[in-house]
């Protein structure tokens, strides 16, 4: 069994990160995934997965670390976080098995690319804000895709969330000049998709419609980047508050006589404004 490569040096004058005990959980952590995939012994469903089964796995625990920050949760981030990792260290080992890499090699690669993009911090740039240091990343990774005859979109990955690719591959661009002069700009914009679908809704066009839905969401993600907003979070902080102010609305049904079928749209909407009432009060 293997452990991360050392890189000898790094922290050189900050004292070590890493205890003894640290290495014991890793290197535990690597020989039950090992077990796990023992042909000889092993767990059946284990031995089945490969990288596409384990895929929605990963992405699945990804979202749960992300829920568990967002409840503020440390007790359910550490495991989510030890649920994450376990993906991690669960496409290693089958990718040692492959003969191609193993956890090793992940830590090292990483390592690496850390070291390399923090030119600020390992060698002897400076950066004078938060900001600044990420003009600074950001340009070494253009410089790395420019290297490896990458273009400007390249390694943008199909499988994110659609609002988070929107911005990503948006912000590509803007990044070589292709972008709106101003936010002005970019709101004339959304007016201009706004009346677009206007137009293939009264014509009931559908196939139109879906694809001016597509430019105003699109739009409105360039919105967010230039306002310096993350669409993902702004989305996901409405969607958390109309479910909050909705509990309160069907709390509120359940304490009256009837049920659903006794209000119309003006009597929920009452009881809606009611709602969020009770929230702005406390």
């Amino acid at each position: 069994m293997f452990l991360p490569r050392q890189r000898g040096g790094v922290l050189r004058g900050h004292g070590t990160l890493m205890t003894e005990q640290d290495k014991v959980h890793i290197s535990n952590l690597l020989e039950v995934m090992a077990r796990l995939r023992n042909p000889d012994g092993g767990c059946v469903w284990d031995l089945e997965q490969t990288f596409a089964s384990i895929a929605p796995y990963t992405l699945e625990e990804a979202y749960e670390v992300v829920d568990a920050i967002t409840r503020e949760d440390l007790d359910d981030l550490r495991d989510e976080l030890g649920d994450l990792l376990l993906q991690v260290v669960y496409h290693a080992r089958m990718a040692e098995e492959a003969g191609a890499f193993d956890f090793g090699d992940v830590v090292a690669t990483i390592c690496d690319k850390m070291i390399r993009r923090h030119p600020n911090v390992f060698g002897q740039d400076t950066v004078d804000s938060a900001e600044a240091q990420t003009r600074a990343w950001e340009e070494l990774k253009a410089g790395e895709r420019g290297a490896s005859g990458a273009g400007t979109l390249d390694g943008v990955p199909m499988a994110l969330p659609a609002l988070i690719r929107g911005s990503k591959l948006s912000g590509r661009a803007a990044r070589v000049g292709f972008d709106w002069p101003d936010t002005a700009a970019v709101r004339e914009k959304l007016d201009e998709e706004l009346a677009e679908l206007d137009e293939a809704m009264a014509e009931g066009d559908r196939e139109g419609m879906a694809d001016e839905m597509g430019d105003t969401l699109f739009t409105l993600i360039n919105l967010c980047r230039r306002l310096k907003l993350d669409p993902e979070r702004c989305l996901r902080e409405a969607n958390s508050k109309f479910e909050t102010r909705f509990r309160r609305l069907e709390a509120l049904v359940g304490s009256q006589p009837g049920d659903w079928t006794e209000y119309d749209i003006n009597a929920l909407e009452r009881l809606w404004q009611k709602a969020k009432q009770t929230e702005q009060s406390g």
